[in-house]
């Protein structure tokens, strides 16, 4: 028995990566008697060595969304696996057998945050520098536009009922791996530990994998201890908020009155 080409092996590798994605989401419809699944994201993995540093990886070699509707229309014993997830918009390893990755789909559910239409603030900062002359709304807004500068997608809430979510950014980066809840307190004084505690609570009921509050002043001692010890918490203050401005929006903006200095301790 002649062993088989590697053109050949190839081949048969990328047929059955295909096959194996397709049954997968059909595996995941079928055993939803009741139809409360709409639709699966699959993100396809395998586990091996990276030659080149010996460590364990799991790269990325087929990705796809297809809703319950889309995918009932198949006929699964009649197509060709390739072309089948060609037609539902997947995305395939170039290189399958030799195992090179591709970014995986992240889909988020925003359905639970009350969303508005976004407004541009960037472009009358010109005219208006002084960060806490800024409506609070204008501020928000201005936070949402920051962070899709730094090339997240991000959408501010609605005033009413937002449980302490002023925006929400996620991306789609697999290492950032879920949604960022947002607080933009435009404050001229210190912002006290509570509004990090009510933060970090927000952060846990949404699920979210990150909670980050913004402001125009500073924090105090205790809001700092509390967010390094929760872990999913980022405090930005006046100066660093400044410099972010400057660096992703290009504008240079002052953010509102500094610290007091604390008198050394005798």
């Amino acid at each position: 028995m002649l062993p088989r080409s590697e053109k050949e092996r190839k081949e048969i590798y990328a047929s059955v990566l295909a096959q194996v994605a397709l049954r997968t989401v059909h595996e995941v419809l079928t055993s939803d008697p009741d139809r409360i699944v709409n639709g699966v994201i699959l993100n396809g993995h395998v586990r091996t060595i990276d030659r080149a540093t010996g460590q364990e990886v799991s790269p990325c070699l087929v990705t796809l969304s297809a809703s319950r509707e889309q995918f009932g229309k198949l006929r699964l014993s009649q197509v060709d696996p390739a072309q089948c997830l060609s037609g539902l918009n997947a995305l395939v390893s170039p290189n399958p057998y030799d195992l090179e990755p591709i970014r995986p789909i992240v889909e988020f559910d925003l359905s639970k945050y009350r969303l508005m239409d976004s407004m541009d603030v960037v472009a009358g900062l010109d005219s208006r520098p002084v960060l806490v002359k800024l409506t609070p709304t204008e501020f928000e807004h201005l936070i949402r536009q920051l962070f899709e500068a730094i090339g997240m997608e991000a959408w501010n809430t609605q005033a009413s009922k937002d449980e302490g979510v002023d925006a929400v950014a996620v991306s789609k980066d697999p290492v950032f791996n879920g949604e960022c809840i947002i607080q933009a307190k435009r404050y001229s004084k210190l912002v006290g530990v509570e509004s990090v505690q009510a933060l970090a609570g927000v952060v846990e009921h949404k699920r979210a994998a990150k909670g980050v509050l913004i402001t125009t002043s500073w924090f105090g001692r205790a809001s700092h201890d509390f967010a390094r010890q929760h872990g999913r918490l980022q405090l930005i203050e006046g100066p660093e908020l400044k410099y972010l401005i400057k660096e992703h929006l290009g504008k240079d903006v002052i953010p509102g009155p500094v610290p007091p200095r604390r008198r050394p301790s005798r």
